[in-house]
């Protein structure tokens, strides 16, 4: 799997969540990716930072163009903790930590170095999200989460989920829902 078909795949995922999440400027996406799973070990066993590198880049040059957040998820060592743009955030407790490829991940390091202020927050609720790798995104989702099927499954070997959130129906039988919403 060369650096272009990994940067590549990135792109094609991202582009394909924002289209079917319908994500908008000042959107938030997560993303969780194990490098280690990308090139076909065992998540939190072999970091990668070149692949990271060229992981975030194809996320990040399609999200960049639509104005929309990524945030990327720390792995277990950091609590899952989140590196995001401070300006996507300006609310939430900021927590002090930078990322390191074996305490946060490959992924989130190369965040917090290509993002222009990057910061750690413990929690985020993200309008949608990519799970490469197994990496347990959950739980940084908006309520509800609905799981969605892109037409790549995997990024380089790593499974790859995707999830898009909706607002929660309220009301019971009498209510009269908003088809934009669903």
């Amino acid at each position: 799997m060369s650096n272009l078909e990994v940067y590549n795949q990135a792109k094609q995922a991202a582009e394909e969540i924002c289209k079917v999440a319908k994500l908008k400027e000042g959107d938030i996406l997560v993303v969780g990716c194990s490098t280690s799973e990308v090139t076909g070990g065992t998540i939190g066993k072999n970091s990668v930072p070149e692949v990271a590198e060229d992981v975030f880049a194809g996320i990040y040059d399609v999200l960049t163009e639509k104005k929309i957040y990524l945030a990327a998820q720390c792995c277990e060592h950091l609590n899952r903790a989140i590196i995001v743009e401070r300006e996507a955030v300006p609310f939430s407790e900021i927590v002090n930590v930078v990322p390191q490829p074996k305490a946060g991940g490959s992924f989130a390091t190369a965040a917090y170095k290509h993002f222009k202020n990057p910061v750690a927050v413990e929690e985020i609720k993200a309008d949608a999200g990519l799970d490469i790798g197994g990496t347990l995104i959950g739980m940084h989702l908006k309520k509800v989460a609905v799981p969605v099927r892109l037409s790549l499954d995997h990024i380089g070997k790593a499974i790859l989920l995707a999830a898009r959130t909706r607002p929660k129906f309220i009301g019971g039988c009498r209510a009269v829902y908003d088809e934009n919403n669903m």
